[in-house]
């Protein structure tokens, strides 16, 4: 088998990041939960599970939700990414379910940032 080269890992990233890249005709939002060891002993499953029952509660069908391990960064665990069609993603920081739940209903429902809780805007470089 022939090894990869670094054009190729190139090309399987842009492949993958098209295909998961929120579209017109496909979900207006995907919110992320990390959960990591670190973010899971710091509250995530109550994140997600507040998260959960927003959507149930919305009625919301148009609303991803993925999961993701550690970011690195298990001091301001649980961590939460919000990404909207055409914003870029924002992180969010020690997040709980009540933190959550106004997050779900300001950001994702209606666009406005949640500032108090924000640690960083845009994506990560991979370069």
């Amino acid at each position: 088998m022939a090894k990869l080269t670094k054009e190729d890992l190139k090309k399987i990233k842009d492949k993958v990041l098209a295909k998961s890249a929120l579209k017109e005709e496909g979900p207006r939002a995907r919110v992320t939960v990390h959960m990591g060891t670190c973010g899971i002993a710091s509250g995530a499953k109550e994140v997600m599970s507040a998260l959960m029952a927003e959507i149930a509660d919305a009625g919301i069908r148009d609303v991803a939700v993925t999961t993701s391990g550690c970011m690195g960064m298990c001091s301001r665990e649980p961590l939460v990414t919000v990404e909207c069609l055409g914003r870029e993603p924002i992180k969010y920081e020690r997040m709980d379910a009540a933190k959550m739940k106004r997050v779900f209903q300001e950001h994702v429902l209606k666009g406005e940032i949640q500032t108090p809780f924000a640690l960083a805007r845009g994506e990560e470089s991979s370069e």
